[in-house]
């Protein structure tokens, strides 16, 4: 029988392979392990947004609420004294659905600053406390201030039960361009104000509860996503900051001004003075972290995605 003399350099090439086809495979493995990692921690921060959540109205079946823990219904009013006027649904001609123009399916639409008011109702909606109150607020819009909105202030969302000036939160455009963006969580009007003698507007205790941001990057065909996040107000330590894109903007700390609400009287009043594309309005009962705000800007589904 003939002999085959072991070649040493055979078996160094052969011992090789074989630690590269088992490195190769170790790899494999752990790649698929940090996606399953990383997959288990989306489902985990989807979940801990959805048990956040409070209200959400993604405005692709009409205007009613999409998930409201108090009323889903979306209300028209001439005036915020006119309650009693309240009718169900849109009944002014500057605001429609527009289909297909959402950043997932249809959005609210405003063409022009129209007279009269639309809002969804707070009580249960929003998760508001008298003594240690949190919470946050995401949408989107759509539009470019500098040609699409009308001279004057305008409020994509204001939240309050009196008004801008007294125990409300609200973002707004500044009224001349260049035009700022602001976040504005203000106590009581009653606690804050002491000059009476100047504007709100033009009160230097109303303009440090502002958080400005110059040169917002808005713009025309582009969603651009909003966050308010706020926490222990109505205690000694409030704070509220402002996200866009994900981003953080502004932050306003030691709000020690209470926020007194006739509940039955506050409401979620969308678009005043707002000319533009609105979409995704959802309210969380705490404050986010940023990897759930990072989550709610990244989301594929938008916010349905935390539905299933």
């Amino acid at each position: 029988m003939k002999t085959i003399k072991s070649n040493p350099h055979y078996i160094v090439i052969f011992a090789f392979a074989l630690s590269f086809l088992a490195g190769s495979c170790g790899n494999d493995n752990t790649k698929k392990d940090k996606t399953q990692k990383d997959v288990a921690k989306e489902n985990t921060t989807n979940t801990a947004l959805k048990k956040a959540l409070t209200f959400y109205a993604s405005f692709d079946q009409g205007v009613q609420a999409d998930f409201a823990l108090g009323d889903p219904q979306l209300y028209t009013v001439p005036s915020r004294k006119a309650r009693d006027s309240a009718q169900v649904g849109i009944h002014k001609e500057n605001i429609s659905i527009a289909k297909d123009k959402g950043l997932k399916g249809d959005a609210l639409l405003y063409t022009s600053n129209g007279k009269g008011y639309i809002y969804y109702t707070s009580k249960d909606n929003i998760a508001y406390n008298t003594n240690n109150w949190n919470g946050a607020v995401s949408f989107w819009l759509n539009l470019d201030p500098a040609t699409d909105l009308e001279p004057g202030y305008c409020d994509p969302i204001q939240i309050t039960d009196v008004s801008y000036n007294d125990a409300s939160i609200w973002v707004d455009f500044t009224k001349d361009n260049p035009r700022d963006f602001r976040l504005g969580v203000i106590g009581d009007k009653t606690v804050w104000k002491k000059d009476t003698t100047v504007s709100d507007n033009d009160d230097q205790d109303f303009i440090k509860q502002l958080l400005p941001v110059s040169k917002p990057p808005f713009a025309k065909g582009t969603w651009t996503h909003i966050l308010i996040n706020f926490k222990s107000l109505n205690t000694e330590i409030g704070e509220t900051s402002l996200y866009i894109n994900g981003e953080l903007k502004g932050k306003r700390e030691n709000i020690t001004d209470p926020f007194t609400w006739e509940l039955d009287k506050s409401n979620i009043y969308l678009g005043l003075g707002y000319i533009g594309l609105m979409d995704e309005l959802s309210i969380y009962n705490r404050n986010l972290t940023q990897k759930e705000i990072t989550t709610l800007y990244t989301l594929e589904n938008g916010v349905h995605t935390l539905l299933k």
